[in-house]
């Protein structure tokens, strides 16, 4: 029985492990309730230590330490050569298991375990293969000194070639000359966090943002910042590409700070942010495009932090001459401890790559067999058993806005329809109540989960089944399904496919009734906080957040306020 481990020990702590193909997933913030699972900043040490997940994962596959084949974990540290915190990490982990076994912990590069996150779940035997995010690790400039940021691939079940790196340049510092990076990741959040005020997420309200701008305004102001060069070569001018929060940018006689963004006003702010999206994306398709000259694939695997950019993610395979994209499953970084175990299950242990997912439910179910405190407000309806799904269609058809937590908890930053709040997509006060129980920016949208076989009925682009990437809806549905459109016609949506036992039936039944095939799907949690793991954590939540609804396993806690629609009363 092979089995193999990976271990992130850097920010969004995580762990993976294969036990003869089959695959448990899971990440350390569903535990300690701390997003990204990120330690203080006052702290010095960087070490964050996966200890519940990895615990789940073990218990979870029925093993013990000694029974584990093969360690890897990517690097992140600047001077692995150095070799002292290897033994660091070699001693965290034998804390963890309790075992000897820190002592057979591989390195892999930071770049090439998000890669494998992704080339290894595509299906796809040729492919090339593009990671962008702030940076990764020093052990991977094949190319030459400094940390990795932008980083190509070839990529075959009997080899992983770098093919493309980004390199720095060399500026006249204070002290002496001065290597500067060119982070598209860096350059994307920095802009972001002069744009979303502090309260937000900027990433993903910066995209959300630009849909409602238009980028001709700031167009020039963003491309004298980034050259393109040969060779899939980007250069951004310093400090743009790098850390540097403090310098502020200089457009149209504003000085944009980090602490200024609440003052302007959100037309300037969303044109802003379209000049940013589109500058970002001329700047990851002309890679893309290097990479598909190179390597001749037809299809390009995209991972790292910057592959959730899912407005990008819906034309570059277009735009880059692809005629596939493929995005990581978890492209961020608890998706390098899948790609570290994905190396070591395939590479090391020659096993046969796994099927091509259809969901990421790889993690713990939500406490089959506890009980939890009916919050005061709510009455519960327990074992309905296979009354439970018709129930909770009648109540999103009668505009109810329902927590569904069933099944293996998802991997990776968004609800897939285990640890979800769903609603019905037909109407914008839905949205906006929405909004408001999450704390979140009038204009952010919400995603749409689409049974597969109608996905062409509705958008005239496909999805993924992870929420990847955005598409195009068609204009004579877009009225219809009103609160899942932004206000450029596109949705973040996700394709439910056959055997997706957390929402298939659900979506199945609700199309029934209402004619969509498809409903609004937002994780179930709180802002600022991870995604809520267990049967009890949702019930609090539900409580907090004044949901209408909760169905956890096969019970169902409704509010009082809540009358059940007559169907669904003569069901029970």
């Amino acid at each position: 029985m092979p089995a193999v481990l990976g271990l992130n020990f850097h920010h969004d702590t995580s762990v993976a492990l294969i036990v003869d193909g089959r695959l448990y997933a899971a990440e350390e913030e569903r535990w300690s309730g701390i997003k990204h699972h990120r330690q203080p900043r006052h702290r010095k040490a960087t070490l964050t230590a996966p200890t519940h997940a990895l615990a789940w994962c073990l218990g979870a596959a029925g093993i013990n330490p000694e029974d584990i084949d093969a360690v890897w974990t990517p690097s992140m540290r600047p001077t692995p050569a150095a070799g002292w915190w290897l033994a660091e990490e070699r001693d965290e982990l034998a804390a963890l298991l309790s075992s000897p076994l820190g002592e057979h912990l591989r390195l892999i590069s930071h770049h090439t375990a998000h890669a494998m996150a992704g080339y290894l779940l595509s299906g796809i035997d040729h492919a090339a293969g593009l990671v962008i995010d702030a940076g990764g690790s020093s052990l991977g400039a094949d190319f030459g000194p400094g940390r990795e940021r932008i980083t190509g691939y070839d990529l075959h079940p009997d080899r992983v070639d770098r093919i493309h790196q980004a390199m720095p340049i060399v500026i006249p510092g204070p002290v002496g000359p001065r290597r500067v990076h060119s982070s598209l990741g860096h350059f994307y959040r920095n802009l972001a966090l002069r744009l979303i005020p502090p309260g937000d997420e900027p990433e993903g309200s910066m995209m959300a943002l630009a849909a409602l701008g238009h980028p001709d305004r700031y167009r020039d102001a963003l491309r004298a910042l980034i050259r393109f060069g040969t060779d899939g070569d980007v250069r951004i001018a310093h400090p743009w590409g790098s850390a540097d929060t403090e310098t502020p940018l200089i457009t149209e006689r504003r000085a944009w700070t980090t602490n200024g963004a609440a003052a302007a006003s959100l037309t300037d702010r969303a044109d802003l942010a379209a000049a940013v999206q589109e500058t970002f994306a001329q700047a990851v398709t002309h890679i893309a495009r290097h990479l598909q000259r190179l390597t001749g694939a037809s299809t390009l695997v995209l991972s790292g932090g910057c592959a959730l950019n899912s407005h990008l993610n819906g034309h570059l395979a277009a735009d880059a001459g692809f005629d596939n994209l493929f995005v990581a499953p978890a492209p961020h970084d608890a998706g390098t401890a899948l790609g570290a175990a994905l190396y070591a299950w395939h590479y090391q242990l020659g096993q046969p790559r796994l099927p091509v997912p259809t969901d990421a439910a790889w993690g713990p179910e939500p406490d089959p067999g506890s009980a939890f405190t009916t919050p005061t407000g709510y009455r519960a309806l327990p074992r309905l058993g296979d009354q439970l799904v018709p129930v909770v269609a009648a109540l999103l058809a009668d505009h109810r806005i329902v927590g569904w937590v069933r099944g293996p908890m998802e991997f990776g930053p968004r609800a897939l329809g285990h640890r979800s709040i769903l609603a019905h997509p037909g109407h914008t006060d839905i949205r906006d109540r929405l909004n408001a129980i999450k704390q979140r920016a009038s204009y952010r949208p919400f995603a749409p989960a689409v049974l597969s076989e109608y996905v062409s009925d509705w958008f005239m682009t496909t999805g993924d089944p992870f929420m990847n990437r955005v598409a195009q809806a068609r204009h004579c549905r877009a009225e219809r399904i009103a609160a899942v459109i932004h206000r450029d016609g596109t949705a973040r949506l996700q394709t439910v496919a056959n055997g997706h036992s957390g929402l298939r039936p659900l979506l199945e039944e609700f199309h029934r009734r209402t004619g969509l095939p498809l409903l609004l799907n937002t994780s179930l949690n709180r802002k600022g906080a991870p995604i809520l793991r267990t049967a009890e954590q949702a019930v609090q939540a539900t409580a907090e957040l004044g949901l209408d609804a909760v169905a956890v396993n096969d019970t169902l806690l409704l509010a009082d306020r809540v009358p059940l629609p007559d169907d669904a009363r003569r069901m029970l």
